[in-house]
């Protein structure tokens, strides 16, 4: 019998639109209403709690009401919350911009704040195109992205991003990009494992490359990990490899570090375990803990001199934003930074993301319809299938991974799918406990599942 609405969720029905949501489905399981967080847990209107596994989609680092982000962010509203950035700055942004700076791989050294991912790829995608017009390389006029990439929802992002659930539906409208066949270290088609493999598949790059590297503006990338594709993780010899051939073919290298950054992988940057300096860095989600909306592009003195000119040649980057450079989200997000430097936080994920991985792969290497964990900082991903041997998937019809997401909701745990990959990307500050209680809620719940799903 399904439970009455509250008048909240009855409200929320009637004037919500919610994102990434069929909302038909919310009439039989409505939204849960939060009134508050604390540490890697929310709560709902009627007190039960459920510990936060995917940092509310990856942007919670330090936990929910954090009380040193909350009173850098107290402390500077009654200050200034917010002040045109054109022909104006404040100290925030420029102590940000300073640690970026500082923080990011050599060579990147200017900063465009944005206010979300989205605009953060369109900036860069901009960027590298104008940069290309207004150096005599004119036939650049294309972008190259690998399969299953996803770089965001505004349509240059979607044009170079390549999961058709998101994309699709608006071919029409979307660029002309190049695409070549991304990595996936699962089934990889070259029967290499990942800790010994040379990256045979940056092949796939390199031949689209050869042939359109005259008509090629920059290639995309999500280092490491290509989230949403169902967090599928690669070495970071492909990066290596990657860099080396957009610096052959005189093509910018932008680095989607918006999911990756700010420790994830167990180092700041991504691109820092392959040793790489992109054209182009576009940071979000982390970067203010989870508080506020901002994005930032880092780029290259050698980019930015190219638009640096007298008014007159319009060689200006006219991109802008209402709340670029918001002060209250720059304020929050050097707090996080000076977090990461002052209590040593890199050192906690690597730490972390060793016993979450032990503890992951105790519980669920053994079990029938798990394909695989693989694991990559503290992002650790289950992906089930039909088949252990042979790889064959789920069928995507039956919802799987959304039915057993459901069954862990009752059970306090949020493990939000990526169609048929169960995911953990939880708060750094999480404790040994919760650790314990997500591993074994989630192997639990998949067990329950896939009972009820044979009988």
């Amino acid at each position: 019998m399904t439970q009455a609405l509250t008048e909240l969720q009855t409200s929320d029905l009637q004037h919500v639109w919610h994102p990434c949501s069929q909302m038909k489905d919310y009439e039989q399981f409505p939204p849960i209403v939060i009134k508050k967080g604390q540490g890697v847990w929310l709560y709902d209107e009627k007190d039960q709690r459920y510990l936060d596994a995917v940092s509310s989609w990856w942007v919670n680092l330090f936990g929910h009401a954090n009380p040193r982000i909350s009173q850098a962010l107290s402390d500077q509203a009654f200050t200034l919350e917010h002040a045109i950035f054109a022909n104006f700055s404040h100290e925030p942004a420029i102590k940000l911009a300073e640690k970026l700076v500082a923080l990011t791989p050599e060579g990147l050294n200017k900063v465009f704040f944005a206010d979300n991912g989205s605009s953060a790829i369109e900036i860069a995608l901009k960027m590298s195109f104008q940069y290309h017009m207004q150096t005599g390389k004119t036939s650049k006029k294309r972008f190259l992205a690998l399969t299953d990439a996803y770089h965001g929802e505004t349509l240059g992002a979607l044009s170079v991003g390549g999961v058709d659930l998101y994309n699709e539906v608006y071919q029409p409208l979307l660029l002309d990009t190049v695409r070549a066949q991304g990595p996936d270290c699962y089934r990889c088609p070259f029967k290499e494992q990942p800790v010994s493999c040379q990256a045979q598949c940056i092949s796939f790059v390199a031949k689209e490359l050869a042939i359109h590297h005259t008509e090629i503006s920059a290639v995309i990338i999500e280092p490491l990990i290509q989230a949403a594709a169902g967090m599928k993780m690669y070495p970071p010899i492909y990066l290596k490899q990657l860099r080396e051939l957009c610096t052959q073919y005189d093509v910018h290298l932008i680095a989607d570090e918006i999911a990756v950054g700010f420790g994830r992988t167990g180092t700041m940057f991504a691109c820092e375990q392959a040793a790489i300096t992109p054209d182009f860095m576009c940071l979000s989600k982390g970067l203010t803990g989870g508080y506020l909306p901002l994005s930032a592009v880092v780029t290259s003195n050698k980019v930015y001199n190219a638009f640096y000119d007298d008014y007159g040649t319009m060689k200006a980057f006219l991109h802008s934003h209402s709340y670029t450079g918001n002060t209250l989200a720059c304020r929050v997000a050097l707090e996080v930074l000076t977090m990461f430097e002052e209590e040593h936080y890199i050192d906690i994920v690597q730490e972390k993301g060793e016993r979450m991985d032990k503890l992951a792969r105790a519980a669920f290497n053994q079990l029938p319809y798990v394909g695989e964990y693989r694991q990559v900082g503290l992002v650790g991903a289950i992906e089930l299938v039909a088949n252990a041997v042979t790889k064959q998937a789920l069928p995507s019809e039956e919802r799987i991974g959304y039915q057993i997401y459901k069954r862990a909701l009752a059970k306090g745990l949020l493990i939000r799918p990526l169609g048929n990959v169960l995911y953990f990307m939880p708060p750094y500050i999480i404790t040994d406990e919760e650790m314990t209680f997500m591993i074994d809620t989630a192997k639990e719940t998949i067990l329950q599942f896939f009972a009820e799903w044979e009988g």
